[in-house]
């Protein structure tokens, strides 16, 4: 088969439109027009149905797309291993990860890794729903699970438990509860039990709406929990990564917390050479090992002025 009436007529699928594909592949409407009929007659199939507004792959085409799209992917994990300089650490890393660890745990660190490495190019893509890393929609995710695909290289970072926090205004003008029965009488902030989520934080959610709670505020992120938090609108429901950089919070119910999440960085087996890859995981180990410790030193310095 024609590899270059392929690559065109991936251009096209991916458009949608002859012209569209001819721009981007620097030819006319014209000549992307005669390589998809020729390529249409070597296979004896119609791979397009043409109307007004542009154009839909048949079944058939279809299936030639997926085989192209799986193709196109390769071949940009070969080129992105192939431009890792040995010494240098360049080009484009796609991360993905939640939302709410992305936005609030993991971006406000990044500087520190573009201060080392200026010319690397991160594509951040936060979402609830797991990218497939072999079939490259991703090059590394961050997880709040053990990833199950047996070609991932997976290595355990931190662990996340879910907790109650407060701002001290609120606090002050609602009253602490004391126990878990009391958080009726409070407004409580959470991702909405339907929304994607890890299993603890959804279970401890279910306990707490399990106590009659009157006032609610749902979010389908921690990001927004936490606006609510911190605009004084109630007690929200907010992984315990954020204590660090919101110190201001105050955390309530000290005996109510979800179950341990644990937190993974997986990468293809295929990247386990890169040098893009190899200089994020560790900088986010080293970041992770600093953050344990900066906590860790709270912590001690904590208990020391109340003794």
């Amino acid at each position: 088969m024609d590899w270059d009436k392929l690559r065109i007529f991936h251009a096209v699928a991916d458009a949608g439109s002859l012209t569209h594909a001819g721009e981007a592949l620097h030819l006319s409407q014209s000549a992307v027009s005669r390589q998809i009929r020729a390529l249409e007659e070597s296979l004896n199939t119609t791979l397009f149905h043409r109307h007004a507004r542009g154009l839909i792959l048949t079944e058939q085409g279809e299936l030639l797309f997926d085989a192209t799209r799986a193709m196109a992917k390769r071949l940009d994990s070969a080129t992105a291993r192939i431009r890792d300089s040995e010494e240098e650490v360049f080009g484009e890393l796609r991360v993905t990860t939640t939302i709410g660890f992305g936005s609030l745990w993991l971006a406000p660190r990044l500087f520190k890794l573009y201060e080392r490495f200026p010319d690397l190019k991160i594509d951040l893509m936060l979402e609830e729903r797991v990218l497939d890393l072999p079939m490259r929609e991703a090059d590394v995710a961050i997880r709040m699970k053990e990833p199950s695909q047996a070609d991932l290289i997976r290595k355990r970072l931190m662990s996340v438990r879910m907790r109650c926090y407060a701002s001290p205004a609120y606090l002050q003008e609602h009253g602490r509860p004391e126990q878990i029965e009391d958080i009726s009488g409070h407004r409580l902030i959470c991702q909405n039990p339907s929304a994607a989520q890890v299993a603890a934080g959804a279970g401890l959610v279910a306990q707490l709406l399990s106590q009659d709670v009157r006032s609610l505020l749902t979010v389908n992120n921690y990001f927004g929990v936490l606006q609510g938090v911190i605009s004084n609108l109630g007690i929200g429901v907010l992984p315990d990564y954020l204590i660090e950089d919101f110190p201001l919070l105050e955390r309530v119910l000290p005996d109510i917390e979800s179950n341990e999440v644990p937190v993974f960085i997986a990468f293809p087996e295929e990247l386990r050479h890169s040098k893009r890859i190899a200089a994020f995981r560790d900088f986010v180990q080293e970041e992770v090992i600093a953050h344990r410790r900066r906590i860790r030193d709270r912590g001690e310095e904590s208990s020391n002025s109340t003794t």
